[in-house]
């Protein structure tokens, strides 16, 4: 009897998303005016802005700086910190001042997605569970060039409208795995043939993680935060556009940024075990391998600080196979991105994605050593 009441449940769920996405595509649109086109076009100035401020300008100017010096800066895990709670406040206090103002822009991105992009367009591009839908989702990431942790309050955004599975995690994997600049600075300072390592292996880890974990989640679970959005919708929409947004904005930072704080503090104390000293002895066996893949999984890092962390500890004699697993699971997905996403997708999605970012790191950690 309980099977068949869950079955009925889900079946019910399913019926009332599905129907809910459809009438929202095949309803019939009324004409447009600048009261509804402007919405749009704010989230595209806020976004160009914010990009250009953030990522764009400072990026462009560290290019050059990259191809003069080969060289972007000093590893983040450079400090050799003692004891734990050292570690965590200065390992913090680096991080958030080079990642706070993506940070900001990301949340505020994330909060506006919602109440200023029609739900139908999102449905349009995102909301299937076909390949074309995933990669709409990892091709849009690409101007974003964010890391993990900023692109997770966007990607909430997008699966609180709905977005499915496979394009919001490859929305979200794309942002730092294939992040043009972190690409053209690798070239510089590493050799190009790791940007090719990267390039390809970061293809298969966006589309193929995006691909499985759209399997493996039922169609008809959809995340608390989503239902209650569309629960909201008939009376949100009703109200006012700045106090839809203030609801949003508090209701995604809330749900992400004190996880994420706490998490950064925890790793920041545990690099004391989780980075040992590296010496010649950490050759490309599985011995070192396989720990230094889960570790760059967990770890938390700014964007592109996985290109000085890697250069360091290949000069202090840590095999290819490890040294290319960190240049592959570091900025991919990390133990704060995933508790900030937790909410938003289903447990099982997450703990998918960690699992399978490992063994992509794997993989291309024992090309690395074959090829570079």
């Amino acid at each position: 009897m309980l099977g068949i009441v869950t079955l009925s449940y889900d079946a019910l769920l399913f019926s009332t998303t599905h129907d809910f996405a459809m009438n929202t595509l095949s309803s019939p649109s009324p004409a447009r005016g600048w009261s509804f086109w402007w919405k749009p076009a704010l989230f595209v100035l806020v976004a160009v802005v914010g990009l250009y401020y953030v990522k764009w300008s400072p990026y462009y100017l560290k290019s050059f700086v990259a191809a003069d010096k080969h060289s972007i800066g000093a590893s983040i895990l450079n400090d050799s910190p003692g004891a734990p709670l050292t570690a965590a406040l200065s390992y913090s206090k680096v991080y958030f001042l080079a990642i706070w103002k993506a940070a900001v822009l990301g949340v505020i991105l994330g909060s506006l997605l919602q109440v200023l992009i029609p739900r139908d367009w999102l449905l349009r591009l995102f909301g299937g569970s076909s390949f074309g839908s995933v990669l709409r989702g990892g091709l849009f990431a690409l101007p974003g060039m964010m890391c993990t942790c900023c692109a997770a309050p966007l990607a909430a955004g997008m699966r609180r409208q709905q977005v499915s599975v496979g394009a919001a995690l490859a929305f979200w994997i794309a942002n730092p795995v294939l992040n043009p600049a972190t690409l053209l600075f690798m070239g510089f300072v590493l050799g190009w043939g790791f940007v090719a390592l990267r390039l390809v292996s970061g293809v298969v880890l966006v589309l193929g993680v995006s691909m499985i974990a759209q399997r493996i989640s039922r169609p008809e679970q959809v995340p608390e935060a989503a239902l209650d959005a569309v629960a909201a919708a008939s009376v949100t929409d009703q109200t006012d556009f700045l106090t839809r947004w203030t609801r949003t904005l508090w209701q995604l930072f809330w749900s992400t940024i004190p996880v994420y704080v706490l998490a950064v503090l925890v790793l920041g104390a545990a690099r004391v075990w989780l980075f040992p000293h590296v010496d010649g002895t950490m050759g490309n066996g599985l011995l070192w391998l396989v720990p230094m893949a889960i570790v760059g999984m967990l770890f938390v890092i700014p964007t592109a600080a996985e290109i000085p962390i890697v250069q360091t500890m290949l000069s202090l004699g840590m095999g290819m196979a490890p040294a290319v697993a960190l240049l592959m699971t570091l900025p991919s997905v990390s133990l704060p991105s995933l508790l900030m996403l937790r909410k938003d997708f289903d447990g099982k999605v997450l703990v998918v994605v960690a699992l399978l970012t490992v063994l992509v790191g794997v993989v291309s950690g024992l090309v690395g050593a074959a090829v570079l």
